[in-house]
């Protein structure tokens, strides 16, 4: 198995360049406008669900007790709202697959 590699915003936008023939203006343009789509139906406490890839899921998590691991101290964490990605079935077939 070979290392990943990262797709970024830019990567992207140069697959919209060449597969639809946008301009890259209009590509980058077009891929920052469903990105902050996306993360301001998050901001509003939406959850995002792209069909064929996964859903993007809000977390209330309540406050709870830690533990220091190297002192044993306890440590109360603050309530908070965690983002999770959860993989369509197609999504993680794909991933299997490619294996």
């Amino acid at each position: 198995m070979e290392p990943a590699g990262t797709l970024t915003r830019a990567d992207l936008a140069e697959a919209l360049h060449h597969q639809v023939g946008l301009s890259r203006a209009d590509s980058s343009n077009l891929v920052e406008q469903i990105l902050g789509h996306m993360c301001g139906a998050l901001a509003k406490g939406e959850n995002v669900k792209i069909s064929g890839f996964g859903t993007f899921v809000l977390r209330d998590k309540g406050e709870r007790v830690g533990r220091n691991p190297k002192t044993g101290v306890e440590v109360p964490i603050a309530p908070r709202r965690v983002l999770t990605f959860r993989a369509s079935q197609m999504m993680r077939d794909r991933i299997v697959e490619a294996d």
